[in-house]
């Protein structure tokens, strides 16, 4: 009975989307960004908050499937470094204190994610490089005002 229902769970369609890119709303297009912060974005941000999503075959194998896809959705909608030139500039800051927040507090990268991609995990120095290039940043945007 549970490996029928395990099996039928495999029918339920998921949506794995990437959405089409328009390379001028990239985050690069309107903020400066350091190469070294580039590559920990990269490295620890980018598959969830991006257009570029690498959906790995466990993410085809329901239940997990349905969690991953919902993870994904939800972080675009919090934060996507595709389309970051849509944010009008309270919500760009708004983006950047929450960024810095929630690496300081250990949220992002998600937990289970790093249990699987274990070169997503930051060290201190990385919370240190986000948080200082978001204050930075959100500085250069408020005088721009």
């Amino acid at each position: 009975m549970v490996l029928a229902a395990l099996v039928a769970v495999q029918f339920v369609p998921v949506e794995r989307t990437n959405p089409p890119v328009d390379p001028s709303l990239a985050i690069e297009r309107h903020l400066a960004v350091p190469a070294e912060v580039k590559a920990i974005l990269d490295r620890s941000c980018r598959n969830c908050h991006t257009n570029h999503t690498d959906w790995p075959l466990y993410s085809y194998v329901a239940p997990l499937s349905w969690d991953i896809v919902d993870h994904v959705n939800h972080a675009r909608h919090e934060m996507n470094f595709s389309e970051w030139g849509t944010y009008d500039s309270d919500a760009a800051q708004d983006i950047l204190i929450a960024l810095c927040r929630q690496v300081r507090s250990g949220q992002m990268p998600l937990p289970s994610y790093i249990r699987i991609h274990r070169s997503a995990r930051l060290s201190p120095d990385d919370v240190t490089r986000l948080c200082e290039w978001a204050s930075a940043t959100r500085r250069k945007l408020r005088e721009a005002e």
